[in-house]
């Protein structure tokens, strides 16, 4: 499940989201928030028609990430990505203060979180959101994630991610099968 926030120009993507560290097989797992550009459509139909809007192209990415080898509300992957190369993210950036204090700065000032210029409305409607924001963040933060089980049902759509990363590892003797055995099951 995702929830978006729809501006004019860009949207915030907020979900739970599960990984697999390709070196040593660590699993990850918190809120994510993307900001993504809508990408212009063609209006169609009458003035009640319903039109097409499309959530696309990443700006900027926070990963709320809890590693599972640690006690619950680590943060010990927390990290951002300050831009895109297409669909592909910058390194990490792990954060340097506490998630829950560093996101409702940034979000209160949205032009900072890319060099992309964003309009003035969009800027001031997220800051304005970013109570909202966060706390959508917060409901799919590691800690409320207690189980493989919960996780999966949370990050299913993510099934052929996790399999990608399944066939990438570089230590795959490291993982742990039984954690990752819901994304593992034949569709």
């Amino acid at each position: 499940m995702q929830h978006a926030f729809v501006y004019d120009e860009v949207a915030i993507l907020v979900r739970h989201w599960f990984e697999i560290d390709l070196n040593d097989s660590h699993l990850e797992h918190g809120a994510r928030l993307e900001l993504r550009r809508l990408v212009p459509q063609e209006r169609r139909g009458t003035e009640s028609a319903a039109q097409k809007v499309l959530v696309d192209q990443p700006l900027w990415r926070a990963d709320l990430f809890d590693r599972l080898d640690g006690p619950p509300g680590n943060f010990a992957a927390a990290h951002f990505h300050p831009y895109f190369t297409g669909p592909e993210p910058s390194e990490r950036h792990y954060l340097q203060e506490a998630p829950w204090e560093w996101l409702p700065k940034k979000l209160a000032d949205p032009s900072s979180l890319t060099d992309l210029q964003l309009t003035p409305w969009d800027v001031e409607d997220i800051s304005r959101d970013a109570a909202e924001i966060v706390e959508a963040a917060r409901r799919r933060a590691a800690t409320e994630c207690t189980s493989a089980e919960q996780c999966f049902a949370w990050t299913r759509d993510a099934r052929q991610t996790v399999h990608v990363m399944l066939d990438r590892l570089e230590r795959p003797d490291l993982l742990d099968r039984d954690h990752v055995l819901p994304w593992s099951r034949p569709s």
